[in-house]
């Protein structure tokens, strides 16, 4: 019989959701278990470091990696599954753009251990500690360095495909590792989800007026229900991303009535998805005045990084350029 190909699975900074979004296949998971070897998962097989290391370069077809990368093993990590991986697959929202965990490049290092191991409400650390790589190795072990910085995969090695969202649904998972195998492969760099925005999928698309949609002030979504599940969440001054999201997650979030907050990432040709959202919220304000324009703005939107680059900041061009100039 012949060796069925090999993929792995690993899991850098992320919450865990990447790999429920695995098990969520439910029986679809044996129709890719038939077709392939699992040589490596940490999270579900006991499968060890020295394993990977042991197999030739380029012996495992295909390695979907969720999460960002923070750590300096998950660095080593990432690379020595690039060496040995024929492709590699940027999983999930966390490796294909940061994430959440991406949100932490707003703060620098030294603050985040200063509240997190001395100045926090419910920190009891008389002795001030906080760890960096050499605080345990009386103990017989080294701790993995803490980067100042928040990294997409892309960022630390080079990837082969995308598969987007937080987490990426049951269909595009599917989808992506039945075309992998198939052998004919799309071009490299591709984002295996739609080509067109969130809007084209979106069962309330066609409540949008011909004329286009303008609101005279933002919306913060805390009284869901004072929203009308028939009617497009623009429309009711919600700010919903949709318009400049790759579609592809069935408007998951738009049938629970919730806006879309931007998980499956930019269109072809964006560099900036944070710049784009916020372009395009900015540009349906129904003002052209300057300052009533930023007085909406900021009462309807008083945490822009939180909104506009949830998922994106590490990729942030603009957000760059800021932190460079101060």
């Amino acid at each position: 019989m012949a060796e069925k190909p090999k993929i792995a699975l690993y899991w850098c900074a992320s919450c865990g959701g990447c790999e429920e979004a695995v098990v969520d296949l439910a029986e679809d998971i044996l129709t890719v278990v038939e077709k392939v070897d699992i040589v490596f998962w940490p999270v579900a097989l006991d499968f060890k470091r020295e394993d990977v290391e042991k197999m030739k370069d380029g012996e495992i077809l295909a390695t979907f990696i969720n999460g960002a990368v923070r750590l300096s093993e998950q660095e080593d990590m990432v690379k020595l599954l690039r060496r040995k991986s024929k492709l590699i697959i940027a999983f999930g929202a966390c490796a294909h753009m940061g994430g959440v965990p991406g949100l932490a490049n707003a703060q620098t290092k030294e603050k985040i251990f200063e509240y997190y191991y001395h100045t926090g409400p419910i920190v009891v650390n008389p002795e001030k500690n906080k760890p960096s790589p050499d605080f345990a190795k009386n103990k017989g072990f080294e701790l993995p360095e803490f980067y100042k910085d928040v990294r997409a995969l892309d960022q630390v090695i080079d990837v082969d495909y995308y598969i987007p969202g937080c987490a990426p649904p049951p269909n595009i998972v599917k989808n992506a590792v039945l075309t992998l195998l198939s052998g004919n492969l799309p071009p490299k760099g591709k984002v295996l989800a739609s080509d067109r925005s969130l809007c084209y999928d979106c069962p309330l698309n066609e409540t949008k007026p011909d004329e286009g949609i303008k609101i005279k002030e933002i919306k913060r979504y805390y009284e869901p229900e004072k929203v009308d599940p028939e009617k497009c969440l623009l429309l009711q001054g919600l700010p919903c991303l949709g318009p400049v999201t790759r579609g592809g997650c069935d408007a998951l979030c738009i049938k629970g009535n919730m806006p879309c907050t931007g998980c499956f990432g930019p269109l072809d040709g964006v560099k900036d998805y944070g710049a784009a959202a916020l372009s395009y919220i900015a540009s349906i304000i129904d003002s052209n005045d300057e300052k009533e324009i930023n007085e909406i703005l900021e009462k309807g939107i008083p945490d822009p990084i939180g909104l506009f680059y949830m998922y994106s900041l590490p990729k942030s061009l603009l957000f760059k350029k800021l932190i460079k100039e101060e």
